[in-house]
C-alpha cells in the first residue's frame, strides 16, 4: 500500500535530533510521497534541503495567518522560489480567528495575495481555515469568480457550509488525525458527503497524531491510521482508499507527479 502524506512540518525543531530516522519509518510504512510546508522563512533552506536529498519530498512556501505580521515573507520572494522543482504549492495562508481577532485585516490581505500568487504561477494554494468559515466563504467565492485557482483545504474541521462551497468551487478536502478523534462524527459525517476523489490525506505533524498514538509527537509514518478511518467513512477497503487519495494529490500538485 503506498500513501501520501500532504501536509507535515518537517522543518520544526520536534524533528531536529531524528529527521532521518522518521523519514526512514514514512518510507517503511509505504508513505510514497510527502509535502513539507514551510511556513518560517529562516527554515526555507532547510526544506529546500530535506527535499532535494529525498526524491520523493516536496515543498510548499507561504505565511501562515498566525505568523502575519511577524514573519517577513513577501509575494516576491514566494514568487522567486516557486520556480523552484520541488515547490508544488503556495501555503499554508487563510484565517485563523481562534486566538485573536484583532488582526483580521491584515490575515485577509495576506490571505488575497496569497491567492493571486497561486493565480498567476498555477500552483495549488494550501488553505488553512479555523473559526473563520464566513470570512472564508466570502473571500474563497469573489476571488475565485474574479480568476479561477485550485486549492486544498488543509486538515478540514470545518462546518458543512465551508465544505459545499470548496466543493462547488472543485477545491480538495484533507482528512487530518482528528478524524480518529473519539468527538470526530460530526466531522466524518461531512467528509462521508463529498466526492471521494476530491479527497486527501495529511498528518500535519508533529501535531494532532492520530488515535492510538494522540497526545505524542505526529509524524507522517502515522498517516496509516487516518488512511484506515477515511477508508472505513467510505466503506472501502485501507487499499483502495490510499490509492485513491494518491491519484487525488498527483492530480492537484502536478509538479509532483512529472
Amino acid at each position: 500500500m503506498k500513501i501520501i502524506d500532504s501536509h507535515c512540518h518537517l522543518d520544526y525543531d520536534k524533528f531536529e535530533n531524528d529527521l532521518d530516522q522518521v523519514i526512514n519509518r514514512a518510507k517503511g510504512s509505504g508513505v510514497s510521497k510527502i509535502l513539507t510546508i514551510c511556513t518560517k522563512k529562516n527554515n526555507l533552506n532547510k526544506n529546500i534541503n530535506i527535499c532535494e536529498k529525498n526524491d520523493f519530498i516536496f515543498f510548499a512556501y507561504g505565511l501562515h495567518p498566525l505568523n502575519v505580521g511577524k514573519e517577513k515573507i513577501d509575494t516576491k520572494e514566494i514568487l522567486r522560489i516557486s520556480d523552484h522543482e520541488k515547490m508544488i504549492a503556495i501555503g499554508e495562508t487563510g484565517l485563523d480567528y481562534f486566538y485573536s481577532k484583532e488582526n483580521i485585516h491584515l490575515q485577509k490581505k495576506s490571505f488575497i495575495e496569497h491567492i493571486k500568487i497561486s493565480q498567476k504561477t498555477k500552483l495549488p494554494l494550501i488553505i488553512h481555515s479555523r473559526d473563520a468559515d464566513e470570512d472564508m466563504q466570502t473571500i474563497l467565492n469573489e476571488e475565485y469568480k474574479k480568476k479561477p485557482f485550485m486549492a486544498v483545504m488543509h486538515c478540514f474541521s470545518s462546518g458543512k457550509s465551508l465544505a459545499n462551497t470548496a466543493i462547488e468551487l472543485g477545491f480538495y478536502l484533507s482528512m487530518s488525525g482528528i478524524i480518529t478523534f473519539p468527538k470526530s462524527n460530526e466531522l466524518c459525517d461531512i467528509f462521508s458527503s463529498v466526492p471521494i476523489d476530491k479527497i486527501l490525506v495529511e498528518t500535519d505533524s508533529p501535531y494532532l497524531s492520530p488515535v492510538p498514538f494522540r497526545g505524542k509527537r505526529n509524524e507522517p509514518s502515522y498517516i496509516i491510521n487516518t488512511v484506515k478511518k477515511g477508508a472505513e467513512i467510505f466503506s472501502i477497503s485501507s487499499n483502495s482508499f490510499s490509492e485513491i487519495t494518491s491519484k487525488n494529490f498527483n492530480r492537484l500538485f502536478k509538479k509532483a507527479s512529472i
